[in-house]
């Protein structure tokens, strides 16, 4: 089995859609869909995402499923319940200062390298469940419902989740592609390869419409393991000569302002 993990394209985020830098990296990613043998498409029911699967799908005569459980991971922090949180988020509280309506809530997955760093919690598999920015929001009930809901999609394929494996009910050589975002992504990663999603969160930067190859290992009969092919693929840019978006990423050297810091 082959799981292609597709970010969308350069976002705007405002109308929730593609810049017309998205729509050129779409396009060259659906000259390229015909040759990546997909047989069943997903995609997120964000208008970013849809927008992005749009031009593969045209490309490839598919039509997409839409599952609500692929939109961009929605968990926040509550920044309110302690000054612990508040110096990871420094940005988030910079931002309330500003607007008084502000309530102090944020991505959980956004905060400074020096708070995490020194949290070692949050590297562990199931330490960062107990994490202050866990304990503080929602994210362990949504990273649980999202996992289960992929691993429901992942059983109709015959691959049952069995602990930290799968066991192969019924083999098949089928490519899925998803066609979402990079929060769920490294959500989807962690389950599969058992580790905290902090890892991917603070380790990967995938580029927008990036494709992330994921295949089966069966080396025992009857039980797989996933792994990657491919992390985070933009030859289709390169081919089209598109230089990669800057989204996703945060600046490269601290004084070039013209980066997000």
């Amino acid at each position: 089995m082959r799981i292609l993990l597709i970010r969308h394209g350069d976002p705007d985020y405002e109308h929730d859609t593609l810049t017309e830098k998205g729509w050129r990296e779409a396009a060259l990613l659906g000259q390229a869909a015909p040759s990546m043998k997909i047989d069943d498409c997903y995609m997120s029911p964000l208008g970013r995402a849809m927008d992005t699967a749009s031009c593969s799908l045209k490309a490839i005569g598919k039509e997409a499923k839409v599952l609500d459980w692929l939109m961009e991971f929605p968990a926040k922090a509550d920044l309110n319940v302690s000054k612990e949180l508040q110096a990871a988020f420094p940005q988030a509280m910079a931002a309330a200062k500003e607007d008084v309506k502000f309530m102090v809530r944020n991505v959980v997955w956004d905060m400074v390298p020096s708070y995490w760093a020194e949290h070692p919690e949050y590297m562990d598999m199931t330490d960062w469940r107990r994490s202050a920015v866990a304990k503080s929001g929602d994210a362990v009930s949504l990273y649980d419902h999202v996992c289960q809901e992929f691993d429901r999609l992942l059983e109709t394929y015959g691959y049952v989740r069995d602990g930290f494996r799968y066991q192969v009910v019924q083999e098949t050589t089928r490519t899925i592609a998803c066609y979402c975002h990079f929060g769920i992504i490294c959500v989807l990663l962690s389950h599969l390869w058992n580790m905290s999603p902090f890892i991917l969160w603070h380790g990967l930067a995938l580029a927008p419409t990036s494709v992330t190859e994921i295949v089966s290992e069966e080396r025992e009969q009857g039980t797989a393991s996933f792994r990657a092919l491919r992390v985070g693929d933009i030859s289709h840019l390169y081919a089209g000569q598109e230089p990669p978006s800057f989204a996703a990423r945060f600046c490269e050297v601290f004084s070039d302002s013209g980066q997000r810091h």
